[in-house]
């Protein structure tokens, strides 16, 4: 049996069990023999994270659940082949992500960006449950309670086990958050009310769906939200932001006259 290298008491981050890079924050979330996860990621990983997982011992029957935080290939490009190995499972996520995972959404989910060149393949698939606000995922006699904390994109979602946030791609480490993209669905306004549930919350730590676990800090998710409040009115992102206040001291100086002092 290869050693469970928990981050905390029942849950194991496959990236940290594997001692090398995969992708995105897989979490497994165990009590006794019943598993689930968090996020798969890309495709090309799901039979070694699989592999991993038996090799810990973990019945692969017992995998109650597969969990999107949100539909980005990136975070489920490999949950179809996932389901395929793991068919007692029960794949779910916010019914934003299951619309995008159904029609196979390239745009929204990232899987097609022409501009870069980027072109990567998104299975269909059809989640079994969705999830939303308010429900609760139970593992043996662990609940995870279901938060829906949008901004990033619409059907992102976080999970909090007791003192434990899987905050999705809110908020990393170095107070950096998930890309802010107008073809994507994001929108600052929300994303800054989700930022502010995290911040207030009685989590002790954010388990991220990229990069390392951190204590909460309110200190930096405040400069975090003070930074995408000032977004919220910057050129930069597009129709993301709610208004450009230049374009008012344009309006001025139409009605007024230009100057050159």
């Amino acid at each position: 049996m290869l050693e469970r290298l928990e981050l905390f008491p029942h849950v194991i981050e496959m990236n940290y069990q594997a001692r090398r890079r995969l992708g995105c924050c897989v979490y497994l979330i165990f009590d006794g023999t019943d598993w689930l996860l968090i996020d798969i990621g890309y495709e090309d990983t799901v039979t070694d994270i699989i592999e991993l997982i038996r090799q810990m011992d973990f019945p692969l029957a017992n995998c109650r659940y597969l969990v999107a935080t949100h539909a980005d290939v990136d975070h489920v490009q490999g949950l179809a082949r996932a389901a395929e190995l793991l068919p007692d499972s029960t794949t779910c996520g916010h019914p934003d992500a299951a619309r995008l995972l159904a029609e196979g959404d390239r745009v929204t989910t990232y899987a097609e960006i022409t501009a870069q060149g980027i072109s990567i393949d998104m299975p269909t698939l059809e989640l079994n449950q969705t999830i939303d606000e308010g429900d609760r995922l139970s593992i043996g006699e662990l609940e995870l309670d279901v938060w829906h904390t949008p901004g990033h994109t619409v059907g992102q979602l976080t999970f909090q086990l007791g003192n434990l946030l899987f905050s999705g791609d809110n908020i990393y480490r170095d107070g950096c958050v998930g890309n802010i993209d107008a073809h994507h669905g994001s929108d600052i306004p929300q994303f800054i009310e989700s930022l502010v549930r995290i911040r207030d919350s009685d989590a002790e730590w954010l388990l991220p769906s990229h990069g390392p676990p951190f204590r909460k800090d309110n200190e930096l998710l405040q400069s975090t939200i003070e930074r995408l409040s000032g977004y919220c009115h910057m050129a930069d992102f597009g129709t993301c932001a709610v208004d450009w206040p230049l374009m008012e001291e344009w309006d001025t100086e139409l009605a007024l006259g230009f100057r050159a002092d």
